[in-house]
């Protein structure tokens, strides 16, 4: 059985003196075993990985190695030389001159060394004449040092200037000189890294090599914790918002009272959904604080007495109901508020809104209910808004989102108009259905064709007619 490449090593590198110097490079050990460099690097790091049976330090080499274009002019000559060959006695014009192979850097050497002169004034163009007998290739008889390996033999400015025609390659070797390390054997052993209960039980672990252990490695990385599934689906529904040029409004108010959850949107007083049965109401503190005044009494106006083209509810709207706190049941309390800062504004901008945070319902609890759950709401608000608008932002969000085939369909939604219902169509399970709830298009963009300002604040409303 042939020996491998690090007992070759080995063996070479057992017949080396001790002490500092003694040792070899790990590119004379290649060539002396007729073996790639890199291979014999190979055999040093499985060798390293052993222990202390060698020692290896790296170096770096520097040569001088002659280019593509310098071994051409190795073999036919500089290109100034090769030119002034070119010209005959009686001279040569500048246009067939040029057509010679590498003619403008030539003639360009050539006239800076005085070689050749230029007739510009000779008949039939200008024409190029020797101007001196003989002439010397220095720039062959540099570049053949280098072949030779005599490069160190150059000046600094020679082989500058050898670079800059890049005619001559700087090349750095990375090598390694091996040395005897404290454990060195000829014999290649494969050290031990586990302790094993068969060693234990047999005592084999006794007389068997362990691979010392480096306490200064880091080790695997620890695992890390990863985002819940449902704050993956959040942040990817954020990103897809904000890409459409919508601005997140802020949701942080979990406790909100029902003026602005239910009264603002113009959900009537004894609504079932304001039933103690549907929502969370708290008991400390029980109302809050602060309304504002004046829009709470255009709000009550609509209730009460209707307006703006709506005839209202034809009740009397309480204030006390108004401002019982409650857990929010949706976020668009948060648009509510949103549109009414907006309507305070002196000049009205058109904006784009969405929110993705918790509500909370009283729902009896099973396996696919909770007292709490997300809600993602989109709202635009601007003039001139249609039926095809809604569609194509509807569009333009699922397709970002994966799904790409989708149908609308007409649909009743007290708390706008017009509404529709999304499906679309599933490739796994081959048939369309909804990717949400009913009424999904309407929460994710409430837009109407028929919006009125409720007050002098110019405040976008719907509100039921």
């Amino acid at each position: 059985m042939s020996p491998s490449v690090a007992e070759l090593l080995l063996q070479r590198l057992e017949r080396t003196p001790p002490g500092p110097e003694g040792g070899l490079c790990s590119l004379e050990a290649a060539a002396a075993l007729g073996l790639d460099h890199q291979t014999l690097v190979g055999a040093v790091k499985s060798l390293q990985a052993l222990g202390e049976v060698i020692e290896a330090e790296t170096r770096a080499t520097t040569r001088w190695e002659l280019s593509a274009e310098g071994e051409e002019v190795l073999r036919d000559g500089s290109p100034e030389v090769r030119l002034f060959r070119s010209v005959p006695s009686e001279g040569l014009p500048q246009s067939d001159a040029m057509k010679l192979p590498g003619a403008q850097v030539g003639f360009s050497k050539a006239m800076a060394n005085k070689w050749l002169r230029l007739d510009k004034g000779a008949p039939g163009g200008p024409r190029i004449f020797r101007a001196v007998d003989a002439v010397q290739d220095v720039v062959q008889s540099s570049l053949r040092q280098v072949q030779e390996g005599n490069g160190s033999s150059l000046s600094e400015r020679e082989r500058t200037d050898l670079k800059r025609r890049k005619l001559l390659l700087e090349v750095t070797l990375k090598s390694y000189w091996i040395r005897k390390g404290s454990a060195f054997s000829t014999a290649v052993v494969r050290q031990e890294t586990d302790l094993t209960p068969e060693m234990i039980a047999t005592g084999s672990w006794r007389k068997l090599p362990f691979k010392a252990y480096n306490f200064s490695a880091l080790g695997l990385p620890p695992t890390c914790g990863h985002l819940h599934p449902l704050l993956k689906v959040r942040s990817q529904l954020r990103q897809i918002f904000l890409e459409m040029g919508f601005t997140e409004m802020p949701t942080d108010n979990f406790v909100e009272s029902s003026f602005w959850n239910f009264d603002a949107l113009f959900q009537p007083q004894q609504h079932p959904a304001r039933d103690q049965h549907d929502t969370f109401f708290l008991q400390d503190p029980a109302e809050a604080p602060e309304l504002p005044a004046n829009y709470m009494a255009r709000v009550k106006k609509v209730h009460s007495q209707g307006g703006y083209g709506s005839q209202g509810y034809k009740y009397e709207w309480k204030v006390e109901e108004a401002r019982k706190n409650l857990l929010r049941t949706h976020t668009t309390s948060a648009s509510a508020r949103a549109l009414y800062h907006l309507a305070r504004q002196g000049k009205f901008t058109p904006v784009k809104y969405f929110s993705i945070d918790r509500v909370f319902r009283n729902e009896s609890l099973d396996a696919t209910h909770l007292a709490e759950f997300h809600q993602v709401e989109g709202v635009v608000a601007d003039r001139g808004l249609t039926l095809g608008h809604l569609m194509g932002t509807l569009q333009q969000f699922f397709t970002k989102l994966g799904i790409s085939k989708l149908r609308f369909k007409p649909a009743y939604n007290p708390y706008t108009e017009p509404s529709m219902e999304v499906f679309s169509y599933h490739e796994g399970w081959g048939h369309w259905d909804t990717p949400g709830e009913q009424g999904l298009a309407c929460d994710l963009l409430q837009s109407t064709q028929r919006t009125e300002e409720v007050g002098g604040g110019g405040e976008l409303r719907r509100f039921p007619s």
